[in-house]
Formats: structure tokens, sequence, C-alpha cells
């Protein structure tokens, strides 16, 4: 089975902290080090506060090493449980491209 070459995750801390810049302020610079990832959206929960991203790698492996590194590392810092998912991007490209998804330029 081949590897795709879009990754995508999406990372969900079970806290509940009001999006501010004491939130991605430090963590953001950080972040442009991550080996293999492209871009984060933040991600803020409506009504319960919980903080998380959708984020896309170049492959399985660097969105691993974030999940189980820095993720799990930042979770356990604070103390919060984390739910983490990875989505295969190259087998959705198609059907994200006609639905406009700015992941998806044509």
């Amino acid at each position: 089975m081949t590897q795709p070459s879009r990754v995508f995750l999406y990372a969900e801390f079970q806290v509940s902290a009001p999006f501010t810049k004491d939130v991605w302020q430090d963590a953001n610079p950080a972040m442009h080090n991550i080996p293999g990832l492209r871009s984060k959206t933040w991600l803020s929960g409506i009504n319960n506060h919980s903080v998380g991203g959708f984020y896309e790698f170049d492959s399985v492996p660097s969105a691993r090493a974030y999940a189980e590194g820095m993720l799990a590392d930042f979770a356990k810092a604070v103390d919060a449980s984390l739910t983490v998912k990875l989505f295969d991007g190259d087998v959705v490209a198609e059907a994200s491209k006609g639905m406009n998804s700015p992941f998806f330029t044509t």
C-alpha cells in the first residue's frame, strides 16, 4: 500500500480555554519548525472552549511524529485528554476539489 503524500491530522485537547493569544502566541513560531507540517488551522470548540487544530502534513510519519511528540507532550503538561485522527488527503482530492476546498485548488 502506498503512503499518501498529503495527510490531514485532526487534534483536540479536552480542556476549556478561551481562545486568546495565550493559547497560540508561543505555539505558532515553534510549529514553523515541525518537519513535514504544511499548515494548521486552529479550532476552538463552540460552547466548551476545547482547543485543537486541523493540520496538513506531507506524510504519515511526519504527522505521527508530531502527534506522538509535541501534541502528546502538551497534553501531559496541561493534564488534558487528547484526541488525534489521521486522514488520507490523496484519496479525497477529487471529491474535495468539487467542493472548493482551499486545500485542493484546481
